[in-house]
């Protein structure tokens, strides 16, 4: 088991926010792609996959700032989505098929993903 904080065990929380933001995500940005009329199977399973790559390091390189320092979260946040649409857009890039403007895909999925897990978040 993990350290407790506050009667929190934080291996605990980490991998249930690690669980929760990667089916999130997953679920946003698949049914962003959905939404925007794309349909081919092969840049669906893609934009899966650079999520499965990105998002589980975003959400642990978030956490660890915050548990380990007092730096904003808020500028904790941009280098860390910045760093996703980069990596994303680069895969798109390479081996996209249908999604002709890689970088206006990586930037618009990922703002709509973040815009509305932060509406979850607020909420719930």
């Amino acid at each position: 088991m993990g350290f407790s904080v506050d009667g929190f065990y934080m291996e605990q929380d980490l991998l249930v926010a690690l669980g929760l933001s990667l089916a999130t995500t997953l679920v946003l940005e698949a049914g962003f792609f959905l939404l925007i009329g794309k349909r081919n199977k092969k840049d669906l399973l893609l934009v899966i996959l650079v999520n499965v790559l990105t998002n589980p390091v975003v959400v642990l390189l978030y956490w660890l700032s915050v548990m380990y320092t007092d730096w904003d979260r808020t500028l904790v946040k941009i280098p860390l989505e910045i760093f996703a649409v980069a990596t994303e857009w680069l895969y798109y890039k390479k081996y996209a098929r249908e999604i002709r403007r890689p970088f206006i895909f990586s930037l618009s999925a990922n703002v709509f993903s973040f815009g509305i897990g932060m509406l979850l978040q607020q909420l719930l």
